[in-house]
């Protein structure tokens, strides 16, 4: 039976842990609670705490599951499928200790509230200090991954509010110009191996591209970015003048039915090895078995091991 939105577990039980009722998450997270309920019972993605009258509670660590959910749908991914890819992301962070797991992610968001505070007074001077300093205290997959991008998607998820968007273009600037400077300090002469990265069309904004070059790209492989937007036709152009070690294209939505077999004839069309990295080439897992494209995966932990280990490989070869 399901409980009323407007029933409130008794205030004695929430005091045990910091655990929210359905209602404050679905104001929270622009969830209504019947598809939060939904989320549990159909597709076992969401596993609240249940009180004895059978109340849901609802942990911090729930509520950050819930936008991360979110974040996967509003890339066009269906709900059915989000599973699987969450549950991709728990074995890797099941590698970690849970002791440290919980000490992280407490840092974390500390570091996301600080910077949260510095968006919203639009301080850019006060959002670069602790940009530095958030990169004096963890290596860069951890900055992004971990700490900047979340809190990039979730303020891109909530602009209902007066001033909401334009907090979140404020970041979204920010972060931009940062990474692109980032990239570009990157690239120096000597670098081993010449890699092109570009973003699916339609299918990959400016930031996330600059985050998966930054993930890439190491001191033996620098990484030469494409705009937004190149035409995949065309890469074939720049591939014969370049004359890259490999093309990685990137993206994080949902392939369209006839992209397989389009990236088939665009490796073959290529005078360098093609590559898949972002959540797409997880994705497309089963169909791309077997086939010459090779895929990075969507981690940033494991993609630069992935790409250097295939680059080495594929030079000995």
């Amino acid at each position: 039976m399901n409980e009323p939105v407007s029933e409130m577990p008794d205030r004695r039980e929430l005091n045990r842990e910091e655990l929210f009722p359905i209602r404050e998450v679905a104001r929270v997270t622009g969830i209504n609670p019947v598809t939060l309920r939904a989320w549990e019972r159909r597709y076992g993605l969401i596993q609240p705490t249940r009180t004895e009258s059978g109340h849901r509670l609802y942990s911090q660590a729930d509520i950050d599951e819930v936008r991360n959910i979110l974040a996967w749908i509003e890339r066009g991914v269906a709900v059915s499928k989000v599973g699987r890819i969450l549950a991709r992301d728990q074995l890797l962070r099941e590698q970690i200790p849970a002791g440290q797991r919980a000490v992280e992610q407490d840092e974390w968001s500390e570091w996301q509230a600080r910077i949260r505070q510095a968006v919203r007074g639009f301080d850019d001077r006060q959002l670069d200090q602790l940009y530095g300093q958030v990169f004096a205290s963890y290596p860069l997959v951890v900055v992004f991954e971990g700490i900047l991008l979340p809190l990039w998607r979730e303020l891109s998820l909530n602009q209902a509010s007066f001033g909401q968007t334009s907090e979140w273009l404020f970041l979204d600037t920010f972060l931009r110009a940062r990474t692109l400077q980032r990239l570009q300090a990157m690239r120096h002469q000597g670098q081993e191996f010449n890699v092109i990265l570009v973003g699916l069309p339609q299918q990959c904004v400016e930031l996330e591209l600059h985050v998966a070059g930054l993930l890439l790209g190491c001191v033996e492989v620098g990484i030469q970015l494409l705009a937004v937007g190149q035409p995949l036709e065309e890469l074939g152009l720049i591939c014969d003048k370049v004359a890259p070690a490999a093309l990685v294209i990137y993206s994080n939505h949902p392939p369209a039915v006839h992209l397989p077999k389009y990236l088939d004839k665009l490796a073959l069309a290529l005078s360098c090895p093609l590559l898949l990295a972002g959540g797409l080439s997880d994705m497309l897992h089963d169909q791309l078995e077997g086939r010459r494209i090779v895929r990075l995966g969507g981690d940033g932990r494991l993609m630069q091991r992935r790409l250097q280990q295939y680059l080495a490989g594929h030079l000995d070869s």
